[in-house]
């Protein structure tokens, strides 16, 4: 599972990194793509990695009411 969580950070992170870079190189403005779509997709990554596991850890949880027996 830690494997996933990294894995679903780093690639949209990565995939910002290169597309930001792509914009710098062939459409230059006053500001880096770069840094922006790094840091968006990080933000991204982390929200996905967070809504994953969350959703897995309420699939482990036991139903209300499960061992009130």
């Amino acid at each position: 599972m830690m494997g996933m969580i990294g894995w679903s950070v780093t690639v949209p992170t990565l995939l910002g990194a290169l597309l930001g870079a792509w914009l710098d190189k062939h459409h230059p403005s006053g500001h880096s793509w770069t840094l922006t779509l790094l840091l968006s997709g990080l933000v991204l990554g982390c929200w996905n990695a967070w809504h994953w596991t969350a959703r897995e850890d309420k699939e482990l949880q036991p139903p209300p009411g499960a061992g009130d027996d």
